[in-house]
């Protein structure tokens, strides 16, 4: 999550109370309707920047098809990882070795090889301190003490030889040199690497070690060198870590092994493969009890907190060795203060994985955390049904002072929330397992591909957990973006921009909000639910496991929907345009009301949408109408004769406030009066 700001949060209850109208919203039939074309006078529209045919107009290839599907010779390269590593809770540190077999099918040979080292985000000298403003910001002026320590590397190639490779670390960054080049399409390379870091305490809202009354509990992320994603789109992925930015990385299976002292309990992403070392038989009984449970199980409880009976042995360290298959990355925690519970969670065809938490026993069993884990199961539940079944075996919610951020399998969310706070963070961060763990887009440049998206399906998740427990009164969602709109129309950013170039103030709009309300009104007024839903899901389905860009998305929505929704993709997400929709004029044909009226609109602003009119008549019926975008392809005004009975008594364009329309004043006839 990163960035859960009040807006996204808001913009999730908005929308589920619209979703709810619409769905309620009781439709009259249209009337029928004859059309022509105007001018643009009086309007700044221009209908050949909207309906541009050289937008997003490039072929397809071998590679990315031009409907947006991976191509009969798409390829990815793989990376496993096998790592053993420990704490040190004196010097808090972290230490260990990791084992990367990279495998190279792209067609191309590569003489080297490029590692990312997030942990030097947290040096003095980092490019992520040095570009920080000097008043700080949620991802920068962090504690400066912290930075990778390369010990030794070693590399062996597929014929078996070792060599020790030269190296060039550049700020979040390592070139690795290979003696032999890696040749393309299946030639393998083993990377070893030894490796240790301080663990900042403040860990700009991705780790971090949380003081609690009993001991700290350490949120560990991003701590071992992971490889750089070479892909067919440019290369070699080396855009440095600058805190705002996110994660690019590869698929591979993760065996790991986590030393820490022995009265400490560790989560992991994946599953616990050695449960009868690091766990007493009453704590196994337990966990196996609750993975066959609906309601949650404790396997250490608030009173068993700190006390050795909840351990094995209660001096020296212990190994916690875990798995995960077909993952991008994982993480961890660990603390002696951790109250655990677990319950079942029912997936498709009869798939069952476990959903856990570990919380201090300060936040309190009966709070809000202890329903972490029925947020958790419920929210997995409804992606898994709606979208794409959770492809790992375990999912596990961690408190600590991380405010909201996810990882495969694991996420960190505040300690500090509570009831529908705790309940909207949580749904948001196992969200990610969607996007972008699964459909593993490029969030180094492209933030709303994980955060617009997750942000979107959040919404329903919302209405869906507990039959809208914790929805909200307010609705018009979409028309919460209006003052940013209008404010930014001019010189603001697009969605489409890096996210380190976005204003921080402006994050949580372009990369959140407004990808969301633009899924949003798709889904609700352009597409309807279940055009939308297959060409979503047929999206997801064609990307899990892969690495889409944003016009593979665009396409294959274009391509699943059948719409060619060109105009809304350059409007939406790659200008700042606006939308102001009026209603301009209604005249009767010979001045009799019984031979219907002639309804004139205009599109006065850049951007464009299809239109629906409520058109009440004297005589008390209510019709509607809709007209579909490409009205807005013959200019920008738009006269449309309906077949009333009677005089009109009144007609308003967007009825139900779906659309951000940025001048709500022109949208009735007669002009309302102030």
């Amino acid at each position: 999550m990163k960035l859960f700001t009040s807006a996204a949060l808001s913009l999730i209850v908005c929308c589920q109370v619209a979703v709810a109208q619409q769905t309620r919203q009781n439709r009259q039939q249209p009337a029928t309707v004859n059309m022509s074309s105007q001018d643009d006078q009086g309007t700044t529209y221009d209908k050949r920047e909207a309906f541009d045919p050289t937008f997003m107009s490039r072929p397809g290839t071998a590679f990315r098809t031009g409907s947006g599907a991976p191509g009969a010779m798409y390829w990815q390269n793989r990376a496993d990882y096998k790592m053993d590593a420990s704490i040190d809770t004196t010097k808090e540190e972290i230490s260990g070795t990791v084992e990367i077999t990279y495998t190279n099918n792209s067609p191309d040979e590569l003489s080297y090889l490029w590692v990312q080292l997030d942990q030097n985000a947290f040096t003095s000298a980092s490019r992520n301190h040095t570009t920080t403003p000097i008043g700080g910001n949620r991802f920068g002026n962090v504690e400066m003490i912290g930075g990778d320590s390369i010990h030794y590397i070693s590399v062996t190639s597929s014929g078996g030889q070792t060599s020790t490779p030269s190296y060039n670390v550049t700020d979040t960054r390592m070139q690795i040199m290979l003696k032999t080049p890696l040749k393309a399409k299946g030639d393998k390379v083993t990377i070893k690497i030894a490796f240790s870091f301080r663990i900042p305490e403040d860990g700009a809202d991705r780790m971090g070690i949380t003081k609690t009354k009993l001991g700290k509990i350490y949120e560990i992320a991003q701590w071992y060198p992971r490889m750089e994603v070479y892909d067919d789109v440019q290369g070699w992925n080396t855009l440095p870590y600058l805190g705002a930015g996110e994660f690019y990385l590869d698929y591979g299976d993760f065996d790991y092994t986590i030393s820490a002292p022995a009265d400490m309990v560790v989560s992991g992403s994946g599953e616990l493969q050695n449960p009868s070392e690091v766990l007493t038989s009453t704590e196994q009984d337990r966990l196996n009890k609750a993975r066959n449970s609906d309601a949650k199980v404790y396997i250490i409880t608030a009173d068993e907190v700190g006390k050795s009976s909840t351990r094995p042995k209660d001096k020296g360290m212990l190994s916690w060795h875990f798995k995960m298959h077909n993952s991008r990355d994982v993480s961890w925690a660990c603390s002696k203060v951790f109250v655990w519970d677990a319950a079942r969670v029912d997936l498709p065809n009869d798939k069952k994985i476990l959903a856990q938490s570990f919380y201090p026993v300060e936040v309190g069993a009966d709070s809000g955390w202890g329903r972490s884990t029925e947020y958790l199961k419920g929210s997995i539940e409804f992606y898994s049904k709606t979208y794409f079944v959770f492809p790992w075996p375990v999912a596990s919610n961690i408190a600590g002072r991380v405010n909201g951020m996810e990882y495969p399998g694991i996420i960190f969310c505040s300690w500090k929330a509570q009831t529908s706070r705790l309940f909207f963070v949580t749904t948001h961060e196992i969200g990610h397992n969607w996007f972008p763990m699964t459909v593993g887009s490029n969030e180094r440049k492209y933030a709303w591909m994980d955060e617009g998206f997750n942000t979107f399906i959040n919404i329903y998740s919302g209405l869906y957990f507990n039959k809208g427990e914790y929805g909200s009164v307010r609705d018009e969602a979409p028309r919460h973006l209006v003052g940013y709109m209008v404010r930014n129309e001019a010189n603001g950013d697009p969605i489409m921009t890096f996210p380190d170039c976005i204003d921080a103030r402006q994050l949580g709009t372009l990369a959140y909000d407004k990808p969301a309300v633009g899924l949003y009104i798709l889904r609700e007024y352009v597409l309807g639910h279940d055009r939308f839903d297959r060409a979503f899901n047929n999206y997801i389905s064609r990307w899990a496991f892969k690495h889409p860009t944003p016009e593979d998305f665009f396409r294959s929505m274009n391509d699943a929907s059948g719409e060619d929704l060109n105009w809304f993709w350059k409007g939406w997400f790659y200008k700042n345009w606006t939308l102001d929709q009026a209603v301009n004029d209604v005249s009767y044909p010979d001045a009799d009301p019984t031979k219907g009226v002639n309804i004139t609109i205009s599109n006065n602003k850049q951007l464009v949408m299809p239109v629906t009119l409520e058109i009440k008549e004297t005589n008390g019926h209510i019709g509607r109408v809709t007209l579909p975008v490409e009205i807005w392809q013959r200019g920008g005004k738009w006269t449309f004769h309906y077949a009333s009975t009677s005089m009109i008594k009144s007609v308003v364009i967007d009825p139900d406030m779906m659309l951000p329309d940025v001048n709500a004043d022109n949208n009735t006839w007669p002009a309302p009066l102030h």
